[in-house]
This record gives C-alpha cells, sequence and structure tokens, in this order.
C-alpha cells in the first residue's frame, strides 16, 4: 500500500509533463496597424516621389542661373532663367504672349484634325485591304519621306503667307505617323478574332467596329502623339519662314531685335504646350482604352 501511494504522485507529475503548455498568447496589433499607412501619409509619399522626378530639372536650372550669372557675354547669348521669366511677364503685359500662343493653337488644332480625318480612314484602307495597300502603299512611301519643310516655297506660292499655309505644312508633318501607325495596327489584329467573329455571324461592319478598331487603337493613339509632336517642329519652322504671329513668329522676331530672353520664352512655350498635348492624348488614351496593359 504504501508503494501505491508512492507511485501515484509520481504518475500525475508525469501526466503534468506530457500536457502540452498552453500557447502563448498572441500580441493584439491595433487597427492601424492591420489597415498599413494611413491614407495621409500614402498620399504624402506619392507627393514625394513624384517631386523626386523634377530634382534633376531643377538641379539644371540652377546651374544655368549661375553660368549665365557668371559672365555678361553668356547672359546675352544665354539669358538666365530669371531674366527669361521676366521676359515673359514683360511678353504677358503687352499681350504678346498669349496671342501668339492662340495663333499657334489655332493652327496645329486644324491641321492635326485635318490629318486624322485624312490619315485614320487611309491608314483603316491600307491596313485591312490589300488590293488599295498594292495600289496606293507605294504613293504614300514616295511622299513620306519628303520633309514638311520642302514644301514651303511652294506653299507659299499656292496660299501666300496666310494661315491656311502654315495650316498645310503641318497637315503634312501630322499626317504620315497616324497614316503608317494606324495601318500597323489594323494589320496586327489578331486574325483568329476576325474568324471567330465571322464564325458568329458577325457582318464586316461589325467586325470593322468590335474587332479591328479596339485592336488597333493602341496604334492609333501612338501615331495621333508622333504626329502632334512633328507638327510642332513643323509650326515652328513654317512661321520662322512665313508668318506674322505665333510662336515661331515670336522666335524670329527675337533674334531680329537680339532679345534672346524673348526666343527662349518662345522654345519654353512650345515646350510646355507640347508636354501638356501629349498628357491630354495620353489621358484620353486611357479612357477610351481601359483594357490596355500599363493603363
Amino acid at each position: 500500500m504504501l508503494r501505491q501511494a508512492e507511485l501515484v504522485p509520481a504518475q500525475a507529475d508525469v501526466r503534468s509533463e506530457r500536457q502540452p503548455s498552453e500557447p502563448h498568447p498572441k500580441k493584439q496589433e491595433s487597427p492601424e496597424t492591420m489597415a498599413g499607412p494611413s491614407p495621409a501619409f500614402q498620399s504624402v509619399r506619392r507627393l514625394g516621389y513624384q517631386l523626386a522626378r523634377y530634382v534633376p530639372l531643377f538641379l539644371m536650372f540652377a546651374i544655368w542661373e549661375l553660368v549665365s550669372r557668371s559672365n555678361p557675354a553668356t547672359a546675352l547669348l544665354l539669358p538666365a532663367p530669371t531674366t527669361v521669366l521676366a521676359g515673359g511677364w514683360e511678353l504677358i503685359q503687352q499681350g504678346t504672349l498669349q496671342k501668339d500662343v492662340m495663333a499657334s493653337l489655332k493652327r496645329v488644332a486644324v491641321a492635326v484634325a485635318f490629318a486624322a480625318l485624312v490619315g485614320y480612314p487611309l491608314g483603316f484602307a491600307l491596313g485591312g485591304s490589300r488590293l488599295f495597300a498594292w495600289m496606293f502603299e507605294p504613293v504614300v512611301s514616295f511622299f513620306r519621306p519628303i520633309p514638311p519643310l520642302a514644301w514651303i516655297p511652294l506653299s507659299i506660292m499656292w496660299f501666300g503667307i496666310t494661315d491656311a499655309q502654315n495650316e498645310f505644312i503641318i497637315f503634312l508633318g501630322a499626317l504620315f505617323p497616324i497614316v503608317l501607325s494606324t495601318m500597323e495596327g489594323v494589320r496586327d489584329v489578331d486574325a483568329q478574332l476576325v474568324r471567330a467573329a465571322r464564325t458568329l455571324g458577325a457582318g464586316r461592319a461589325a467586325i470593322v467596329f468590335t474587332v479591328i478598331l479596339p485592336g488597333a487603337l493602341s496604334s492609333m493613339f501612338v501615331g495621333l502623339r508622333v504626329g502632334i509632336g512633328i507638327a510642332w517642329m513643323a509650326l515652328v519652322a513654317g512661321e520662322l519662314v512665313a508668318a506674322t504671329s505665333g510662336l515661331g513668329f515670336l522666335i524670329s522676331q527675337g533674334r531680329l531685335l537680339f532679345r534672346s530672353d524673348h526666343i527662349v520664352v518662345g522654345m519654353v512655350m512650345i515646350g510646355v504646350i507640347g508636354l501638356l498635348l501629349d498628357a491630354a492624348v495620353r489621358l484620353l488614351q486611357q479612357l477610351v482604352t481601359p483594357w490596355r496593359e500599363g493603363n
């Protein structure tokens, strides 16, 4: 009996050792930790990321300012950014800058609109019809390498020094990128999708608007963006030679009056407006083609 009494506590000790220990209570996480960074912090971080992109640009302007201020001869040939700002403010007060900007925008808008009206149907026809491409692609390939500037003498003879003359030069600059990008976009549409649509009973018009057009939209927007960029270059060239208003005319007048600050103002405005137009086209592309990767 004594040995049994001694064994009972020992067996109880063994059982207690075999029983698993209670797990440690998990650390309670606060709702803020579980939800991640606050929206305000995320907004500040995104803003800082966007501002960091422009640090090299600000450094460039700072170096430009220091170099221009270091030598009077350099300041005359390449005015400092502060001098350019003063010259731009002078032009704004005179109303000259606004008038020239609106004149250039009007010419580009009219010319690019006509280029789109002609270029998109022509690109669709070249990309969708082998017979049409066989007949007219050599014509496009012949005129495409001719730079728009080569047409300036003839355009002055045809239209005189008018807005139509400048718009014709800009039209030629924007036309061919739109035509070629649309043609390649139509040709790159997956043929299996077209065959599937035909199998389901879709007609030619339905295939064009539901299969080919959505498939070619990305290339069409690329052509429009490239065309607008070339249109701006053609605009400045045309206004430098034959115009009585516009940013190119402003640059030409600055050269004649030896106002280098006015020249740089015109160049900066061309760059800023071109950047804004490209951003607007990209935004429109994101709205029209939400399925596109990278939007």
